[in-house]
């Protein structure tokens, strides 16, 4: 493996029966079909942060990343249902209509956008917040500091309650198998299952840690702003959202850089913990689809084509 792949930085993401991945100059996410084919889609990727001096500011390109990570997210998770969706039609006989447009359908991610914000916010931040109203608590330190409790509770209970659901168990296999495929590439290793496998399924970048970290700084964050009395104050809140994704991200970087530290390894470790809820362990199967979706980002082949295994004729 080449020095520069190496120290390229990489992340992503589980999704249908597949895993996302961002280097860079690429987006790909590899998706197992029913015929134990795997389907990798790769587009071009340019973030914002390196487009412009602002955006790639310290704080200001938390939020950005932020956006693009939901974005991108958003897009993959709809295109490897739509897979999922397609060969459930072939089983079963039925004809689907091809699209006018290959690859990810964009009205259909920026509506799912839009309804995951507002369902975040609602159930995230203002349910709490009406729920420690009604608590009756006036001080505006423990009114924040119940707030930010019962917020984090709720995001605990969210991730505990999809746990049981058998297909996102799937998908926390294969997050497993995309932060194991990490692991290797980061430490210059060929992708293998044989050298991904004795890695940990945790790693300190991970979005859950990112997610954690933000449930914790928000309630730092808005002990500044004490005890909001009116309906304009609860929408000021909002406004501190990027900044708090901001902090959030300098955090999560700085613990992802420096783990191995004591500050480090203090700052990972609630994240670390969480992952044993959001990551299990990957079969050798969906490590080769991580490899897949890995490899496609790092050499940028764009468009849609099928992974051919190692070992395999084309």
């Amino acid at each position: 493996m080449k020095e520069k792949e190496a120290l390229m930085p990489v992340g992503g993401q589980a999704v249908i029966e597949g895993v996302m991945m961002r280097s860079p100059h690429a987006v790909s996410v590899a998706v197992r079909k029913p015929n134990g084919k795997i389907l990798v889609h790769t587009e071009p990727y340019i973030s914002w942060t390196t487009r412009n001096k602002f955006w790639g500011l310290p704080i200001v390109r938390g939020g950005v990343v932020l956006i693009e990570s939901l974005y991108w997210g958003i897009k993959t998770l709809t295109f490897s249902g739509d897979v999922a969706l397609e060969e459930e039609d072939k089983k079963n006989g039925k004809q689907k209509e091809p699209d006018k447009k290959s690859g990810f359908s964009a009205w259909r991610t920026a509506l799912m956008i839009t309804v995951s914000l507002a369902v975040g916010l609602f159930i995230f931040f203002y349910a709490p917040l009406m729920i420690t109203d009604r608590l009756g608590v006036k001080s505006g330190f423990w009114f924040n500091l119940v707030d930010g409790g019962i917020r984090l509770v709720f995001f605990l209970l969210y991730l505990i309650l999809i746990m049981m659901i058998k297909d996102i168990r799937r998908i926390f296999e294969y997050h497993g198998a995309e932060h194991k495929s990490i692991f290797a590439y980061e430490s210059g290793l060929p992708l293998t299952p044989d050298n991904a496998r004795p890695f940990t399924t945790h790693h300190p970048r991970c979005g859950t840690s990112f997610l954690l970290i933000v449930m914790l700084v928000s309630i730092a964050v808005f002990m500044f702003l004490g005890r909001p009395e009116t309906l304009a104050d609860r929408l000021v809140r909002l406004l501190f959202v990027p900044v708090i994704g901001g902090i959030s991200y300098e955090l999560i970087r700085f613990s992802g850089k420096g783990y191995k530290s004591k500050i480090g390894s203090i700052l990972v470790a609630p994240g670390l913990w969480l992952q044993k809820i959001t990551t299990k362990e990957p079969d050798e199967s969906q490590l080769e689809v991580a490899f897949a979706a890995l490899e496609a980002a790092l050499h940028k082949n764009t468009g849609a084509q099928e992974y051919v295994l190692k070992g395999e004729q084309a």
